[in-house]
């Protein structure tokens, strides 16, 4: 299958030809076949973004490919279980690869912008914020069941996820549980009970590549489901950036996701490196006896079963454990979300709440009997951080951040721009 949107793609730079990259020659495989211009396969974008281990493991090349020949593998990391027709939406839809995540922000109008590219949304631009309707500070009241379940920085995602349920505005929600081997790493689960939304409350610091998780057949929910999405920034771009564009679809339902909420995020842990080399060897922490880990005002803190605090560090000591690939985001908020929660600018027990969207001001109104809310404590340090990360990635990308752009890079540009540095293009085998 090839594609429009994907031969759009790979002229974003101004690339004229439709040669593929010399190191990676897949024609010269195939008995002298000549190939149709501006495809990009799946190993190209392995080579790219996961090999040279820049995957922020989100699923977005899962959700896009339209043949289901993208599956997860055992490291948590996008790999093919079937042929590749190198139809370039995986590429064209990667956050690190092929897609210009911040054309995807709210109020961003990308100039390839297509008949279905996603509305302007919300009413004001917040300085480091992004589009704003309304901020907030809130905290589920005392009594509610989302007090007594996981739940940190005051169960707002929860009360909300529980509300729209009750409410019948959706019928399950894509979100974060513990996998069943510890309570210290996630998978992703669409919950589509009360028990489950609530079993799933808390925070986790390892990707779970959710987009992959949009197969509704799994947990029996028909065509007509509608589901709200959970997700760190990366996956909320991704999922915006998805449903800007039609065609045919595989498994991945990514229509159906009518609620999206962001977790401010500076930067995701890899599951092993954070809890066996660095939390395990490096500090002697038993994993058996964590209870939760959190991060919070620039810490990682570490508690056991009963709370006592085990490890107390600034984040930046176990930059080892983080994905190098959220270096390159700019995106602490989540900008493309419908409502971007986080415990930053608010009080220990509370979280701050950006409403972006018509749709996450109604989610808000549903759960708000369920919630104390009141102004946001500090915006500064809000923006103080979304300043940083944009700084951080600034100094990592090979391209200037540019909202009203084209969504889609070319792979040539890429490897082109990174070619050189510490995250060029890795060919195994070529």
């Amino acid at each position: 299958m090839s594609s429009g949107l994907a031969t759009r793609a790979h002229h974003a730079d101004g690339a004229t030809g439709g040669e593929p990259y010399a190191p990676y020659r897949l024609r010269a495989e195939m008995n002298g076949i000549s190939e149709a211009p501006g495809k990009v396969w799946f190993f190209e974008l392995a080579a790219a973004v996961v090999d040279s281990d820049r995957c922020v493991r989100c699923g977005a090349c899962v959700a896009a490919c339209p043949t289901d020949s993208i599956g997860v593998g055992p490291e948590d990391l996008p790999r093919l279980v079937k042929m590749c027709t190198g139809c370039s939406l995986c590429w064209d839809f990667c956050p690190r690869g092929g897609l210009a995540y911040e054309t995807t922000w709210h109020g961003a109008v990308p100039s390839d912008a297509g008949p279905r590219a996603t509305e302007r949304a919300g009413e004001a631009e917040g300085p480091g914020l992004g589009t704003v309707v309304s901020v907030h500070s809130a905290r589920v009241r005392a009594g509610e069941p989302e007090r007594a379940a996981r739940a940190q920085d005051g169960g707002v995602v929860t009360a909300l996820l529980l509300a729209a349920l009750d409410a019948g505005e959706i019928d399950g929600a894509l979100v974060a549980r513990a996998d069943g081997s510890s309570m210290l790493r996630a998978e992703a689960h669409v919950a589509t009970t009360r028990e489950e939304i609530l079993q799933s409350a808390g925070s986790f610091y390892n990707q779970t590549m959710a987009l992959a998780a949009l197969d509704l057949d799994r947990v029996d929910l028909g065509g007509s489901a509608r589901i709200a999405l959970v997700g760190t920034p990366c996956a909320i771009q991704g999922i915006r950036a998805l449903r800007s564009r039609e065609w045919p679809r595989g498994r991945s339902r990514v229509e159906r996701v009518v609620l999206t909420v962001a977790l401010f995020c500076s930067k995701s842990f890899d599951h092993r490196r954070l809890v066996l080399e660095e939390l395990r060897d490096a500090r002697g922490v038993d994993p058996s006896r964590i209870g939760r880990v959190d991060v919070a005002h620039g810490r990682l803190l570490v508690f056991d079963l009963g709370g006592a605090p085990l490890v107390d560090e600034p984040v930046s000591a176990f930059r080892g454990a983080a994905l190098p690939g959220c270096d390159e985001c700019a995106d602490f908020t989540g900008r493309a979300a419908d409502l971007s929660v986080g415990s930053v600018g608010s009080p220990d027990g509370w979280s701050s709440v950006i409403v972006r969207t018509d749709a996450g001001e109604r989610a808000l109104r549903r759960a708000a009997p369920s919630l104390e809310i009141g102004p946001v404590v500090s915006p500064a340090d809000i923006e103080r951080l979304d300043r940083r990360n944009r700084r951080v990635a600034e100094s990592g990308l090979r391209r200037p951040l540019d909202p009203s752009g084209p969504m889609f890079l070319a792979f040539t540009g890429h490897v082109a721009a990174y070619e050189g540095t510490d995250r060029a293009p890795v060919w195994r085998g070529r």
